[in-house]
């Protein structure tokens, strides 16, 4: 399988690690660490040394409780990170049509859209864009997601919702060589939730389309542990080796030194 990621194409019989550049004040992990654009320019510029495939850079929180930023003032955050990483497999992590149209035209490679392009102007910014997109699964909005999500089989259900957005992007245009799926780890879950997804991961792959999995330093992995986000390190490279021995294409991590360590030894086992 192949993920054709805009001027990039990446093999997919290896795990791809995507390393996490939050320009935010108010991320639930690293919020304001890289808030200045030299700190979040260096910080991308260490994920890639590190080993990172692709870089995800996203300039509105989407934790729990997080409030919604401007188009212009997440542009001023995005815009000159991008701008200073040409060359480099980029990913825009944005719901907002405008913020993917800039940031597309300003060089990046792939959307990442927490509301699966289910606004027809990003979903016709992608689609004319010739980059990849992330169509990823979440119950509610960021403000009010975690308040009692509910479903009757969180699989099912997930994995139904992705089906139908993966075909809504081949109608627009979008090749199915440019899709990727996520399930939304943390977006309107309860621990329980998480696990079925998690432990069930291989349902998603019967979609034929990469799957991401998005699990670094979340909430969940707090539960289990009883750590805080910032000390989530080791069960967050636990989870993300599950969930590429359960079928995942690609992890979205902050530590992308421990993962790409791991995953070489699991590439050596396997591979």
């Amino acid at each position: 399988m192949f993920l054709h990621c805009g001027n990039f194409q990446f093999d997919l019989s290896r795990p791809l690690v995507m390393g996490i550049v939050n320009v935010t004040p108010d991320s639930f992990s690293d919020g304001g660490q890289h808030f200045q654009h030299d700190a979040a320019l260096a910080h991308a510029q260490r994920l890639i040394a590190e080993g990172a495939d692709i870089i995800d850079i996203g300039g509105e929180s989407t934790r729990p409780g997080a409030q919604p930023v401007g188009v212009q003032e997440e542009l001023d955050r995005v815009l000159p990170i991008i701008e200073g990483l040409r060359g480099v497999p980029i990913s825009i992590d944005t719901c907002k049509p405008q913020v993917m149209q800039a940031a597309i035209a300003a060089g990046v490679q792939m959307v990442n859209d927490i509301n699966a392009l289910q606004d027809a102007a990003a979903m016709n910014a992608v689609a004319a864009g010739n980059v990849a997109v992330c169509l990823m699964h979440k119950q509610g909005n960021p403000q009010t997601m975690q308040t009692q999500p509910q479903y009757q089989n969180a699989v099912a259900e997930v994995g139904e919702f992705l089906r139908e957005r993966i075909a809504a992007a081949e109608a627009a245009g979008i090749g199915r060589e440019r899709i990727v799926i996520d399930p939304g780890f943390g977006f309107g879950k309860t621990l329980a939730h998480n696990l079925d997804l998690l432990r069930h991961l291989g349902k998603l792959r019967e979609l034929d389309v990469p799957v991401l999995a998005g699990l670094s330093r979340k909430s969940m992995l707090g539960a289990l542990t009883g750590r805080e986000a910032g000390d989530r390190v080791a069960a967050s490279v636990a989870a993300a080796l599950i969930a590429v021995q359960h079928g995942a294409s690609i992890v979205r991590v902050h530590d992308v030194r421990e993962t790409v360590d791991a995953l070489k030894i699991w590439n050596a086992i396997n591979y």
